[in-house]
């Protein structure tokens, strides 16, 4: 019991991965270098499914990109309204980085979503474009209103959610991967041949892909809200 709980703690620890050598040591954790490794991946897949792209005679990969970038143009149309334009490539970047980072563990890669920091800045950067859609489309004046809807009563309520929105949409993330990870990691050590296999259809993919459509979906409807009544 002691070995696994010596190898579950050091499995949650977010480790350096290296350390730059500048400015006295500048240490990368693992979660960064997973994370550049995702984005160095999922550029060279963008790069090799667009750089022949026939409008007339589309194949089965342009055809299936086009689908998926339809149904986000629908889905973010649907949700956010009529600036959807402004907002639908980043909602699809951060859907395809998350659900990335997510099923990474399949690779033997350490989730980078697992990692706190990660999480709270993937929150942070959501409720930047929440609040700031909200100042942009409908001004300085109409954004500060939007905390007295839907009566100045709800004033100190509307402001809180400032603060709770981040952390709702980060601790959300974040506790179901880390729970995924942590129940993967001792099926690993319990059962390491055969059994994680099944496991793992659950809780590395179907868990993962569910909490990258609730993040990306939650962001999409925090934003409509703050941007309903803007023209």
């Amino acid at each position: 019991m002691s070995d696994i709980q010596t190898i579950m703690t050091s499995k949650l620890q977010n480790e350096v991965a290296f350390t730059i050598p500048a400015l006295g040591g500048i240490p990368v954790a693992e979660s960064v270098l997973v994370s550049w490794i995702l984005m160095a991946l999922i550029m060279a897949a963008v790069f090799l499914t667009t750089r022949k792209l026939k409008p007339d005679h589309p194949g089965r990969v342009q055809a299936a990109v086009e689908a998926a970038v339809g149904f986000l143009n629908r889905f973010s149309r649907e949700n956010i309204g009529v600036h959807w334009r402004s907002f639908a490539p980043w909602l699809g970047t951060v859907a395809v980085y998350i659900a990335c980072a997510n099923l990474s563990g399949i690779l033997g890669l350490v989730p980078p979503t697992k990692d706190l920091s990660v999480t709270a800045a993937l929150a942070l950067t959501s409720v930047f474009l929440i609040y700031g859609s909200s100042f942009r489309f409908l001004g300085l004046r109409g954004g500060l209103h939007k905390f007295a809807e839907p009566m100045p009563l709800l004033l100190p309520i509307n402001v809180m959610e400032i603060a709770i929105r981040p952390l709702s949409l980060c601790m959300r993330l974040f506790g179901n991967v880390l729970g995924a990870f942590v129940i993967m990691e001792l099926i690993k050590a319990l059962v390491p041949v055969v059994v994680p296999v099944a496991f793992s259809l659950y809780f590395d993919i179907f868990d993962g892909i569910i909490q990258t459509i609730v993040f990306v979906f939650l962001t999409a409807l925090f934003t409509g809200e703050a941007l309903e009544g803007a023209t």
